[in-house]
């Protein structure tokens, strides 16, 4: 409204600087008393040669100038004073006057709606600031889509295309809501299975709950190669305590996998942390305290490579607290507090649900030395 007010007085105040001079008489009236004065010199010039004051050719000349001057000015006085151009000249003001009234403000309206935005909303300055622009872009896409199935709830192709984007934002809830919606509109095959398998266990901080491993149990009936619902059968069987289990489905997708596979890794941490002698073991205390007696360089080599694989392993599932603990304690080892302080923060994210977990990480924590 204030935006409105403003235009419309300036609008005002370029009107109004057109219609003043229009407003003004254009010629500018004598009032006569130039020729009285001129009369008056006539007389003079003959009251001077009557007194012999001036001679007979040098009063001709002054009669002749003041009697030009006499003519001018009355012809000027005569012109104006009966108005002869004054319609013309009024009429030419009017047409004026309407013009700038009339076409200037529909001019200006005009080239705004051309060139201007009328209709785009304006947005909050301080919900601008530091965003990175990738981000916006992609919330900008989400916010579409979510509108777009606010009134097309049922296209279910829509929820499929919106649900891996919820996964990579962590929004795991709306994760699990679209892959429902997908399976339910779309039917149910064992990709899309396993992926509302995946979110359900992602919404449940990395915990294979009941309702996930149906869903990857349900994938596996369709297709026994499906490589997440495999991974994920292997978790759950470790989250349950059957580690042979765990390590059994683990060997085998390994052993499928292609060699140039990108989940290759993850599987093969996973298989470390069941069996042993799979792979080089995830640093204990001992193993810690053991490159405490090496040297620095030694030392720094010996635990880096320990340490890379753990922090591995913790970020696919962050669910063992004393894994944390370890971890924190070979970044202290390796002089990286800011590490240990980051890795500490993470861990207390990952079990936040679990109390009996926050406690004992906690505890760790104080006898290392990182509080809060």
């Amino acid at each position: 409204m204030t935006l409105w007010l403003v235009l419309f007085l300036m609008t005002a105040a370029a009107i109004f600087a057109v219609l003043w001079p229009l407003s003004r008489h254009g010629a500018v009236r004598r009032s006569g008393s130039d020729i009285a004065v001129y009369r008056d010199q006539l007389a003079e010039i003959e009251r001077d040669l009557a007194a012999g004051l001036i001679g007979a050719a040098e009063a001709e000349a002054a009669r002749v100038e003041v009697s030009r001057r006499l003519l001018a000015a009355a012809g000027t006085s005569g012109v104006h004073a009966q108005g002869v151009d004054r319609p013309r000249a009024l009429w030419h003001r009017r047409v004026a006057a309407l013009a700038a009234l009339v076409l200037m403000p529909a001019g200006a309206a005009v080239l705004y709606l051309m060139l201007g935005s009328p209709f785009l909303a304006g947005a909050p300055f301080a919900g601008r600031q530091d965003v990175p622009f990738e981000q916006r872009s992609i919330e900008s896409m989400v916010a579409q889509v979510e509108s777009h199935l606010e009134k097309n709830p049922q296209d279910g192709r829509g929820w499929e295309v919106l649900a891996p984007v919820y996964m990579r934002l962590g929004r795991f809830e709306d994760a699990v809501k679209a892959r429902r919606n997908a399976v339910r509109l779309l039917g149910a095959t064992p990709a899309r299975e396993a992926d509302l398998g995946e979110a359900l266990a992602a919404a449940a901080n990395g915990i294979v709950t009941a309702e996930a491993k149906a869903a990857f149990d349900r994938a596996l009936a369709g297709d026994r190669d499906n490589v997440k619902a495999q991974y994920f059968a292997g978790l759950a069987a470790e989250q349950d305590g059957r580690a042979a289990d765990a390590a059994r489905i683990w060997r085998t997708l390994l052993q499928t996998a292609p060699v140039n596979a990108g989940y290759r890794t993850l599987i093969e941490d996973s298989l470390a942390r069941v069996d042993s002698g799979a792979a080089a073991p995830n640093p204990g205390a001992d193993d810690i305290a053991a490159a405490e007696s090496l040297s620095p360089k030694q030392r720094a080599e010996f635990v880096r490579g320990m340490v890379e694989r753990l922090a591995a392993r913790l970020k696919s599932d962050g669910s063992d607290a004393e894994a944390w603990l370890r971890l924190v304690r070979a970044y202290l080892v390796l002089g990286e507090a800011e590490q240990a302080r980051s890795a500490a923060r993470d861990a207390r994210n990952a079990v936040a649900g679990d109390a009996e977990k926050i406690k004992r990480l906690d505890d760790g924590l104080r006898r290392l030395g990182i509080e809060g």
